[in-house]
C-alpha cells in the first residue's frame, strides 16, 4: 500500500493507532474473564492462567518482534503480528469445552506474541519519524491501546452477549485481520538522512551491548514491578467492584473508565516527559501507583471506579514513557529490538501477578501492589546515563 512520501509521519501515527486499538487485551481481560469461564467451562484459575500466559507471551514476543523488526523492518514484523493475533482469536472459537491446555496453546500464546510483534514495530517506527518529540509520538500511537478496553467492553458485551464468546472471538479475529493488517502495510522507517560532516553524537547500543548494562536490568525490573498494581486485579475487576458495593449493571464502567484513564495516561505522560524529562515523570508514575494501590484497598462503591482509573492512568502512562526512556538511554538506531528486551519485564510482572492472585487474599494483594510500586521507584532512581562504548 503506497502513501505519499512527503509528511509520511501522520500516516504512521494513524496506522499505529489503528493497530494498537486491538492489542490492549490485557487491560480489558476483565470483560473476557466471566464469558470465557462460562463459554469454555473453565475454572477461575484456568481463565486467569489464560490471561497470565497471554501477558507473558507479550513480553517475550516484544523481544522476538523487535529482532524481527530490526532485521526485516516494521512492516514485516507488523504483518506477522497481525497473522498471529487474528489467528489466535480465530482458533479460540474452535477450542472444545474444558480444554484449558489447548486454549493456552492456540489462543493465549499466539495472541500475546502477535500483539507484541505489533507493539515495537509501531512505537519504534513512530519515534523514528518524530525524533525530536519521541514521547509525544509514542503517546499518540499508544493512546488507542488505552482506548481498547472500552472497545473490547462494547464488543464483547454486544456480540458476545447475543451470540456467545466463541462467535465474539471469531468476529474479533476478522476485525483484527483487516484493521491491523492495513495498519501494518503502511508502516515503514523514514529514509536515512544524508550524512554531512561528523556523525551525530549519542548512544548507539545494540541489544547485546544493552543486555550487559546495569541500566537494562534496572529498567526491566521497574517494568515488572509496575505490573502488579493493575494485573493483580484487572481480570476480576467486575467481581471486586460488585463486592465493594457497586451495582452489578455498573461494573462495565470499571473497564470503560479505566480505558479512558489509560488513554489519557498514554497521551499526557509521554508528552510531559518531553518537557520535564523521563525520570521525573516516571517518579510520578510509581508514586501514583503506590498511592493508588492504597486508595484502591479501601475504596467502596463508585469510588472503586475512580481508584482503579488512577491505577490504569499511571500504569499505562508509565508503559508509554518507557520506550522513550529506553531510547534516550540506549539510542534510536536499535530502538525497536531494545525496547522488545525491556518489555520482558512484562512477562515477569505477569507471572508475579498470577502467582499473587492465586496465592494471596485480596487484602494482601493490595499490599503487594503498593510494595512493588515502591520498589519500582527505587529501580528508576538508580538508573544513570549510559556511557557509550
Amino acid at each position: 500500500m503506497r502513501v505519499p512520501k512527503q509528511n509520511h509521519g501522520p500516516y504512521i501515527l494513524a496506522a499505529g493507532a489503528a493497530a494498537q486499538l486491538l492489542t490492549g487485551i490485557p487491560a480489558a481481560w476483565g470483560v473476557f474473564q466471566q464469558p470465557v469461564m462460562q463459554g469454555y467451562g473453565f475454572s477461575r484459575g484456568q481463565a486467569m492462567l489464560g490471561f497470565a500466559v497471554l501477558v507473558a507471551a507479550y513480553g517475550v514476543g516484544c523481544a522476538v518482534g523487535g529482532l524481527l523488526q530490526d532485521a526485516r523492518g516494521p512492516r514485516f514484523a507488523g504483518l506477522w503480528g497481525t497473522a498471529l493475533l487474528a489467528g489466535g482469536f480465530f482458533a479460540a472459537a474452535f477450542v472444545p469445552p474444558a480444554n484449558a491446555a489447548l486454549f493456552l496453546v492456540v489462543y493465549s500464546l499466539p495472541a500475546g506474541l502477535g500483539s507484541a510483534f505489533l507493539a515495537p514495530a509501531v512505537l519504534a517506527c513512530a519515534q523514528k519519524w518524530y525524533q525530536a518529540k519521541k514521547g509525544w509520538a509514542t503517546g499518540v500511537a499508544g493512546v488507542a491501546m488505552g482506548l481498547s478496553g472500552a472497545f473490547f467492553t462494547v464488543f464483547v458485551k454486544g456480540v458476545g452477549g447475543v451470540w456467545g464468546i466463541r462467535v465474539c472471538f471469531a468476529a474479533l479475529g476478522a476485525v483484527m485481520l483487516v484493521v491491523c493488517g492495513a495498519g501494518a502495510l503502511i508502516l515503514q522507517d523514514p529514509p536515512p538522512k544524508p550524512q554531512s560532516g561528523k556523525p551525530q553524537p549519542g548512544p548507539d547500543f545494540d541489544y547485546k551491548q544493552m543486555l550487559r548494562t546495569p541500566q537494562y536490568k534496572l529498567c526491566v525490573a521497574a517494568v515488572a514491578l509496575s505490573a502488579p498494581a493493575v494485573l493483580l486485579f484487572s481480570p476480576e475487576i467486575f467481581k471486586i467492584a460488585t463486592e465493594r458495593g457497586l451495582p452489578e449493571n455498573a461494573t462495565p464502567y470499571s473497564i470503560v473508565l479505566g480505558s479512558a484513564a489509560s488513554a489519557a495516561g498514554r497521551m499526557l505522560l509521554p508528552a510531559l516527559s518531553d518537557k520535564l524529562g523521563r525520570k521525573p515523570v516516571l517518579y510520578a508514575v510509581y508514586l501514583g501507583l503506590a498511592a493508588g494501590s492504597a486508595w484502591f484497598a479501601f475504596a467502596g462503591q463508585w469510588w472503586v471506579l475512580a481508584a482503579y482509573a488512577v491505577l490504569t492512568f499511571f500504569y499505562s502512562g508509565g508503559a508509554a514513557v518507557q520506550p522513550s526512556f529506553n531510547t534516550d538511554l540506549f539510542g534510536l538506531p536499535h530502538a525497536g529490538v531494545n525496547y522488545g528486551f525491556i518489555a520482558l519485564g512484562m512477562s515477569g510482572g505477569s507471572i508475579l501477578s498470577y502467582i499473587g492472585a492465586q496465592a494471596l487474599p485480596l487484602a494482601a494483594r493490595h499490599w503487594l501492589a503498593g510494595g512493588c510500586a515502591a520498589a519500582g521507584l527505587v529501580c528508576v532512581s538508580l538508573v544513570k546515563p549510559v556511557e557509550n562504548g
